[in-house]
């Protein structure tokens, strides 16, 4: 069976465009242009992903990300213009997983939603709750970190930063969002912090390996927070 994909987007070009690439891929697309209209569908039948323009007129889309995720886990990529960086930062922080760029690649656009499906039917998380990106492992029963067998010595502080981003392997995790996570409400806005440690568990993270691989999982995503990779850095993907 194909995978079930809603597409939200008011510019009729644009959305022709993207559902024909992804028909062309094998994918079942229904298509909305407003967010009313986008909710009819969502509850006539659950897609398996969902895009989602963030400027649709009337019911905009960070409502429709309110009402979906009140009782759906569903993946939702937001598709953003460059200047509702604000806007984009506040999807993810409801709930939506991912984010592209407009105007949309679409190999890029194929990629996350691979990367959304496989994360929707694989569970990221091992028995014993051992969570494992490429070479590093963090294991939060013994709250120890090794990277390929080698053991990473990580402050409290450290440690609670990486298995945030690591649980949350493939999607943006916002800045706000890992404050208020790892340091509390009162630190949401304090950005400084996670500059200085996502540095300190890089180093540390290239010291167990020389190869690099383990520093480049960390991936900053600018003026909305950090990405750990679920591909191997090392192939360039």
């Amino acid at each position: 069976m194909s995978a079930d994909v809603l597409l939200v987007e008011d510019d009729h070009p644009t959305r022709s465009l993207v559902a024909a690439n992804l028909r062309g891929h094998g994918y079942a697309v229904r298509e909305a242009a407003d967010g009313e209209d986008a909710l009819r569908l969502w509850e006539a039948r659950r897609p398996d992903v969902v895009l989602l323009d963030l400027g649709l007129p009337g019911m905009d889309g960070l409502s429709v990300i309110r009402r979906m995720r009140r009782d759906a886990l569903t993946p939702i990529i937001v598709l953003s213009a460059r200047d509702q960086e604000r806007h984009k930062v506040e999807a993810l922080d409801l709930g939506a997983d991912d984010y592209l760029a407009k105007p949309i690649g679409m190999a890029e656009l194929g990629a996350r939603l691979r990367a959304a499906l496989r994360r929707s039917t694989s569970p990221a998380v091992e028995e014993g709750g051992v969570l494992r990106v490429g070479p590093v492992t963090l294991d939060p029963v013994k709250r120890e970190t090794s990277v390929g067998g080698v053991p990473v010595h990580l402050t409290p502080r450290e440690y609670e930063l990486l298995k945030v981003l690591l649980s949350h392997a493939g999607r943006v995790v916002t800045r706000g969002r890992l404050l208020r996570a790892v340091w509390g409400q009162p630190y949401a806005e304090e950005a400084h912090y996670l500059h200085v440690h996502v540095a300190a568990i890089r180093r540390k993270l290239a010291t167990a390996d020389p190869s690099g691989r383990s520093a480049r999982l960390i991936v900053a995503e600018p003026g909305v927070g950090y990405r750990v990779r679920e591909e191997d850095p090392g192939t360039g993907s």
